[in-house]
């Protein structure tokens, strides 16, 4: 197995993010779970929104797509995870090993940016660190997007974990673009400079990332907060459908939709462009 290269993983991270607005900034924030990297752009004094990438390499860079139009009308601050490929750095002797530990050190990344109360959104495993830290930190939460969000509503389809299962067993380059292939009906159509960070992330020294069971269908039938809800119509994580209806009969203020023409791992990163209209009509002007 070839090993990690730090430099290659640096140098694909640096290309996608180049394609950000040029108005981007570095923050890093110190937490009691290490050192969080925050990109942010847009208005310092606009309403903030918080961004959490899927796992495995996708990382604040992502967002790039959705970022400038964001920025129009909030502080975008897309956050790279702990523990994870990426420029977060974690502590040595602590990291999050719980859904508890993850609204912690959600609390004391808002509370180092300054941050009272924020929108969020996330895609994939950070749709799922959403959704928790909203059934946990409510008052934090202003309003709450979830792009094809995975073990939210349904559990993965077994085609998609057998088709992780050697990449995730030893990852490899190959074995990540493989997978994206798979996925995503062929990568032909994905950024080359984004599929080249996920490869160069095969490897990464990372930490075990935090797991665990589906929100409690009480604890989200009384979740007050708005949420709107994306899944890819072409998604191979879960059915779709199910997704949809299961969230729509367990939520009270959720808005939800399929995104046409788009697969789990093309998101956000090659999102219609309908989609950052659709993102910033749900979040309105933030001051309700």
């Amino acid at each position: 197995m070839r090993r990690y290269d730090g430099n290659a993983f640096e140098a694909a991270y640096d290309r996608v993010l180049a394609k950000w607005p040029a108005d981007r900034e570095a923050i890093q924030v110190p937490t009691p779970f290490g050192t969080t990297y925050v990109t942010a752009c847009g208005p310092a004094d606009a309403p903030p929104l918080v961004l959490l990438p899927g796992g495995g390499g996708a990382t604040s860079a992502s967002w790039y797509a959705q970022a400038a139009p964001l920025a129009r009308t909030r502080r975008v601050l897309a956050v790279d995870l702990v523990g994870v490929p990426g420029r977060s750095a974690p502590a040595a002797d602590r990291h999050p090993r719980t859904v508890a530990d993850l609204a912690a050190w959600l609390d004391a990344l808002l509370d180092g940016l300054g941050v009272t109360r924020a929108d969020f959104g996330g895609h994939s495993y950070g749709a799922w660190i959403a959704l928790h830290y909203a059934l946990r930190a409510p008052d934090r939460m202003r309003r709450l997007f979830l792009l094809d969000p995975t073990q939210c509503f349904a559990g993965f389809k077994a085609a998609y974990l057998l088709h992780a299962l050697p990449m995730l067993l030893r990852p490899t380059p190959a074995r990540v673009r493989a997978f994206l292939e798979w996925e995503t009906g062929g990568a032909g159509a994905l950024d080359p400079d984004w599929l080249r960070l996920q490869e160069s992330a095969a490897g990464f020294p990372a930490t075990r990332p935090v797991t665990g069971p589906r929100p409690a269908p009480d604890a989200l039938r009384a979740l007050k907060t708005p949420v709107l809800l994306l899944v890819a119509a072409n998604s191979r994580t879960c059915d779709t459908y199910d997704v949809t209806a299961r969230a729509a009969g367990l939520l009270p203020r959720v808005e939800a939709d399929v995104v046409p023409g788009v697969s789990h791992h093309a998101l956000p990163q090659s999102a219609p462009p309908q989609l950052a209209r659709r993102l910033t009509e749900f979040l309105g002007d933030g001051r309700e």
